[in-house]
Order: structure tokens, then sequence, then C-alpha cells
């Protein structure tokens, strides 16, 4: 973070608060006293020694950047340490010029007998016409730094060398803006002290006449330019990283801004050449997109099958979209595909269409039952049967990410709970937000109970769609529980009575915020909606299989039985509600996946791992040979269902059983996860290759992904697709910026997107350690 000069001295006068004032001014402190024989007094003489070297150079630093006396760019503190015991004795200063020592005890003193007085042989005040100066050599490629005695040498014989900067005030030298060696004319002011130079051009010409003195200065002392001397291969390697963080942002960082003039001034600073719009966008955007696509066909190529994932379809209301086509390979990785931009609500018979074409780009004129299901976010139901009618070895799954956010629609629009709390919230903020007076009482309360005042959020149309519209009720409900509080003192407040009095509302308003059942009614709304939305998010981070569905639902169903008892609420109406969601998102899949699955084998009374048939109800059971059938050829049916009893009786060598279902730790989460998520399908491609059919059938239904997760597109690409959608050109470089954004996410697995990242790192808080809190409260205290 950048800080303003004033915000740099409030840093130095906190430091300056630890160094005594006559220490500024020499007062002595035992530079010349005895050692004590104690280990302890020598340790104390060497701490306060310390302290008073620390204090010198501190105020030498301050003097140097403009803001102390002129000849701390002569004098430099040394430490002298006792050559028994290695501990520091005394505090000495060093002339620069001549390298004499003196006692730090006056500086100030030193600096009149030795400079002033002319003693320093090095030292001359008397002016030089700007033509004596001879110049020297001057080489920019030696990497050997000057050493501070000759940088301090060369900027007193510059400064010497030009008495009438002395004329002008050293503190006009000292903004922010003008950073033309301030030590040099504050050295020459305070040695030769006389009335403002007036000059001919205004203060603009204070810039002007202090880049003529640092011209000077360079000329009598030249050093290596402050770029460092890269070879060609560091600067290609570093400007490829350059191009690929462009590149992976997706938009968020625009082609303009390589163009900043900061940007180029800090790319001259690390030795870098500049680079344009137009080399981003043209050769080396087709380089990385060339490198990015034959590393992902190769890994496609290596599949024996796969799954294809389309994630996208369901971005809310938005005109435009993105639906990004994404290939998940058995061994758990993703490879992106493509990415199609859609308008509006697609067709069921587009989204197939579109489907359809990525399989068959992907197989390449192959095989295309390499193909074994696609995954979609939001349930084409027709799309998705269509193809999977079509293609018999084909498993097309809903995401189960997108089930369980629809499930807290329906609780919306279904459960007369949700209804009553959302209107009685929508009452209570059109309340507080339209009315002056209350406004006002609630502000009030909502900046002592959390430091920050607002209007509640209330939807955007009729109580209607407010009741009806998760997405437009819920955050209205959390504000109403957030603020709480604040509410219930706003009530109590003398000049809401008066509002009482006055308005027949706003007693209905008081009444509810004083009923408990309302609290109690809007704190079951409110987490019940929390326990499903931390389903949904586990679910987005651990992108579950499609055996996991069934577990998935049950143990949301154990949560709401616990949920309705904690409130007691009736179970009924609920458990109808999320059984009807589940019943529109079943595939027999899960079933059979969760049997097949050596991951969920159970262990009977006789040692043996048997499936979980028993978890089953026997339409699920059915669902199961029903599948298996469908998945292998008419000559394989019968063999395949054998396979499946032999499964069923026999179940897998409990070793191998533990084997799979080892779990370990995650040290990101804490939570317990399998060890080795491939062994599920590593264990029937080996020890249970006996199971021909079966076997088949088992490899490819356990490793299909239950969600759509992948990519997620930036806002600000997206509106940069938009107003690029004419051009074919400028569509084709959004195609190879995306994939190569999403080739790169996709291979550290990193599913989120920067907006959501800086949504969390703005929202987390830990109180008084929250950094960010304390730079925009004060930005002094960093």
């Amino acid at each position: 973070m950048f800080q303003t000069q004033s915000t740099i001295d409030r840093c130095f006068s906190k430091l300056f608060q630890f160094i005594s004032p006559r220490q500024y001014e020499g007062e002595k402190t035992g530079d010349n006293a005895t050692p004590s024989s104690s280990i302890a007094g020598e340790d104390l003489t060497a701490k306060a020694v310390h302290k008073r070297y620390e204090g010198l150079v501190t105020v030498r630093t301050k003097a140097i950047r403009g803001k102390g006396a002129w000849y701390w760019a002569h004098l430099e503190p040394i430490l002298v340490h006792n050559s028994d015991t290695g501990l520091a004795k005394a505090v000495k200063l060093r002339c620069s010029l001549c390298d004499a020592v003196f006692s730090a005890s006056n500086p100030s003193r030193t600096a009149s007998e030795h400079l002033k007085r002319g003693t320093c042989p090095n030292f001359t005040s008397l002016p030089k016409p700007i033509s004596s100066i001879s110049p020297s050599p001057i080489s920019y490629n030696h990497r050997k730094r000057p050493s501070p005695a000759t940088a301090a040498a060369s900027t007193s014989v510059v400064t010497s060398g030009f008495s009438p900067l002395a004329l002008i005030e050293p503190s006009r030298f000292c903004s922010p803006e003008l950073n033309y060696a301030p030590v040099v004319v504050a050295a020459a002011a305070a040695a030769a002290p006389s009335p403002h130079l007036v000059l001919s051009g205004g203060k603009e010409d204070l810039g002007a006449l202090a880049m003529l003195e640092d011209s000077v200065k360079k000329l009598k002392s030249p050093k290596a330019s402050p770029g460092p001397d890269l070879s060609k291969t560091q600067i290609e390697s570093a400007l490829n990283l350059l191009s690929d963080w462009v590149y992976e942002s997706c938009g968020a960082v625009s082609f303009s801004s390589i163009e900043s003039p900061k940007f180029r001034a800090f790319l001259a600073q690390v030795g870098l050449p500049l680079i344009s719009r137009r080399e981003l966008i043209g050769a080396r955007l087709d380089a990385k997109f060339d490198e990015a696509k034959t590393e992902a066909d190769a890994r496609i190529r290596d599949a024996m099958f796969f799954q294809v994932a389309s994630d996208g379809w369901s971005s809310g209301n938005l005109s435009e979209k993105v639906v990004n086509l994404t290939v998940n390979l058995p061994n758990g990785t993703s490879v992106f595909h493509k990415a199609v931009f859609a308008t509006g609500d697609v067709p069921s018979k587009y989204a197939e269409e579109v489907l359809w074409e990525s399989v068959s780009g992907i197989c390449g004129g192959g095989v295309a039952s390499r193909c074994v299901g696609i995954v979609a976010d939001k349930f084409k139901a027709k799309a998705l049967r269509n193809l999977e009618n079509q293609n018999h070895w084909m498993v097309n799954l809903s995401c189960q990410l997108q089930g369980f956010l629809s499930l807290m629609k329906d609780l919306f629009k279904e459960l007369g709970l949700f209804k009553t709390v959302t209107a009685n919230c929508l009452k209570l903020a059109n309340f507080f937000n339209s009315k002056p007076q209350a406004r006002s009482c609630f502000h009030k309360y909502q900046f002592q109970e959390v430091d920050h005042a607002g209007l509640i959020r209330v939807p955007p149309h009729n109580l209607e769609v407010g009741v009806k519209s998760f997405e437009l009720a819920y955050p209205m409900l959390e504000d109403v529980w957030d603020f709480a509080r604040a509410l219930h003192l706003a009530v109590l407040d003398e000049s809401f009575k008066v509002v009482c009095g006055e308005d027949a509302v706003a007693g209905e308003v008081s009444e509810m915020i004083h009923d408990v059942r309302f609290w109690n009614d809007l704190e079951a709304v409110h987490s019940l909606v929390k326990l499903i939305k931390e389903l949904a998010l586990d679910m987005e981070t651990d992108r579950p299989l499609v055996g996991q569905c069934l577990p998935l639902w049950e143990e949301l169903r154990g949560k709401v039985k616990d949920w309705c008892a904690k409130f007691s609420i009736a179970e009924e109406p609920v458990e109808k509600i999320v059984e009807k969601r589940f019943r529109k998102n079943y595939h027999p899949a899960w079933s059979a996946a969760f049997i097949l699955d050596p991951l969920y084998l159970m262990r009977d009374t006789s040692g043996k791992y048997l499936p979980p048939f028993k978890c089953l109800t026997p339409e699920q059971e059915k669902d199961v040979d029903k599948l298996i059938t469908r998945l292998v050829s008419r000559e394989e049916a019968h063999i395949a269902l054998m396979e499946l009893m032999k499964w069923r009786s026999e179940g897998l060598d409990p070793l191998y059983a533990q084997a799979v279902q080892v779990k370990q730790r995650d040290p990101l989460t804490g939570k317990m996860k399998i060890a080795n998520p491939q062994s599920s399908r590593l264990v029937w491609e080996t020890c249970l290759s006996e199971f021909k059919a079966l076997g088949k059938v088992a490899v490819r239904l356990i490793f299909l992904h239950a969600t759509a997760c992948g990519f997620k597109c930036n806002w600000s690409f997206l509106r940069w697709v938009c107003a690029h959608r004419h051009s074919s050109a400028g569509m084709e470089r959004a195609q190879k910026m995306i994939f190569i954004a999403a080739h790169a996410k996709l291979e550290r697995r990193d599913f989120s997107s920067e907006e959501d990242k800086d949504a969390e790192l703005f929202a987390t808080s830990s109180g008084e350690d929250d950094v960010l809190t304390k730079v925009f409260a004060d930005p002094s205290s960093v």
C-alpha cells in the first residue's frame, strides 16, 4: 500500500517518541564510559550504546530525506566494539569525506568545527561555475555500487559547487511529487541561508531546477542503472509469466492497463522492456493457446472414456451467459473443452445440439461410446433424456448442487412458514426504509451495534414476488436477523414511541418486534437455509461423485428431521417438499453407483464386505438391474446380472475393502476424507477382473461426477465478450483467452472466481486483528 508523505511523517513522529529530545542535540550517553566487570553491567551498557546508535541512525535517515540538519549528509554514526567481549562500548561519528572519527556527543558542534571551519580538507563551501566542472566518463554497465562514503562525497561536491541552490527553501523540494535530490538542496540551504530565489517560470521552475542539479550530480558521480541487467532468457521468461497472468485473469486485468504509465515505469524499474496490447493479443496469445490446447487434447486421448460437464446454463436471469464445457477424466482430473456464448433462456433442443456437437468434437470422428455421460447444471430434462435414449451407454445427470439450491426455492414457494416470515419481514423492512423518523432512530442503533447503517434490503418488486422468490427474499431475511438488536432498541426509543402515536403501522411493527414467536420463526427459516447452503458449499468444494448422491440426500433428510424437532415444526409438509425435489433429480445411476462402489461396502456378521443393498428401496433395486442391463450389449446383459448376484453375495476381499475405505484428515478443512479416491475404480480394473461385464459398467459408473462445478467466468470478461460478440476476430480471441484461463485453473483445481475471492477477503473480519479494518480506519497505524 502506498502511503502519503503525511502518513510517513506521523510514523516518524511516533518513532521519535522513544528517543529523548536531548539525544538530537547530542546529550552525552557514556560514549567513553568504562565497561563494568559484571556481565550484566556490560549488557546494559551495550544496550544503551545500541539505543544511542539507533537514535542517531534514525535522525540521519530523516535528515537524508530532507527533514533534518544538513550535516548528516557527511556524518555517519558508527559503533565501536570492545575487543575482548565483542560488545558495543561507544558510538562515534565518522566524516564520510575524510574518514575522520569524532565523538557523537554533539553532532552539531562537530559539524561546525570540522566542516564549516575548514578542518575537513575535502569540504568546501566556495561556489564554482558549472563550466568549471569536468565531466567524468559515464559507464552504466558496472555493477559495483558506490560506497556510502563515495556517495556522500559526491553529494557534497555537487552541493558546494552550486551555492545558488541555497537560495531556495528546502521544504519546497520535499513534496512527494518532486523526488529530486532533497538532501542536496537541504544541505545547501543550511550551509548558506538566503532569501527565497524568485524564478522567472514561477513554481513550475522548481522541478526543472531540481532536474538540472540531479543531472550534475549524475555527471559527477555516475552509477549503475536502477534496473538489473537481465539476460534475454530471463526477460523472455518474465514476459511469458506476465502474459500468463493477464490471460489467466480472464478479463479482470484489462489489456489497456498494460500501457499505463505507472505500469510501464514499473517494467523499466525492474529492467524489463515494454510490452504492447497488440503483442499480447497477437502472437503470444496464439502460442499460449496452442500450448494449452495440445496438452488438453493429449490428456483426453490417453483416457479410455470420459464425461462431459456442462456448466453455465443456470446463470440466473442474465441476458448474456457463458456455458463452459469441461471433460472429466477417470483419473479425477478435468480438462477444459470450449465455451459457448448464449443469450437469454436457452431452448432444450439447442442445448441438446450443443452437447452432442461437443461430444462429437471431443471424440474427433472416433467412437462416440467413449463419452459415457453428461452432467449439466440446469436439468434440461428433455435434452439429456433424448441423448440418453439415443445412446444406450450414456448416463446423463442433473447437477446436485443445483438440486439443493432448487430445494431452497421450493421451501420458499410451498412451505407456509417461509411465506409468513417473508411477508412479516417485508412489512417491517418497508416501514423502516420509508419512514424518515423511524429510519433515523434505526440507523442510530445500527451504528451503535454494527458500526454502520443502511437500509434493509427488500425485493425489487411487489410482495407476491418477494414471497415466492428465494433469491430476492432471503437477503431481506438476513438483514432483519442481523439487525435484530438494533430493531429492538429502536422501538424502545422515545422518538419511535412518538411515531407509534401517529402511525398505526408503527404500532403493528413494534408489536411484531416484541413478539417472541416472530423471532423464533425467523430463526427457524434462517437456520434451515443456512444448513442447506452449507451442504451446497461443501458439495461445490468437494465435487462429489454419482455414488455419493444417495448418502448426500440421506444426510439432508436427517438434518431436516432434527431441524423440525428443534423448532417444533411438523415434519410431514417439509418431508413432502424434500421428497418431491429428490424424485425430480433422482437418476437410477445413483443406486447403481452406490452398490458398485467399494467405498460403500458394509461388513456383515461373517466378516465379508458386501454391497449395501439393504439401504435401497425395492424400486431402487430394480433400477440397478435395469441400468446395468442398458449399459451393456444384449449379449452381455444376462452375464452382467449373474455377476451382479455374485457381487451381492461375495463382495470384495476384506483387506482390499479396508484399503479402499482408508480416510485421512484434510489439512485445509479438518474433515476426514478418502485418502485415495481412485482406489474404487482401480480395484475393479485389477483384483475384480473376473467380473468382465459388470466390471466394464462399474469403472464407467463410479467415476462420474454428480456436479457440473467448473471454471467460473469473471463479470468483467463477460462484459468484454458481450461488447465484441459481433466481431469474429474478437470472439476468437475471447475463446482462446477463456481456454487458457480455464486450463490453468483446472490444472491447479481452482474452481472459484476472482470476484468470490475478493468478496471473501473483504468479508473476513477478526476484530482488532483485522489488518484491512485498521488500514481503512487509520492508515498511519501500519
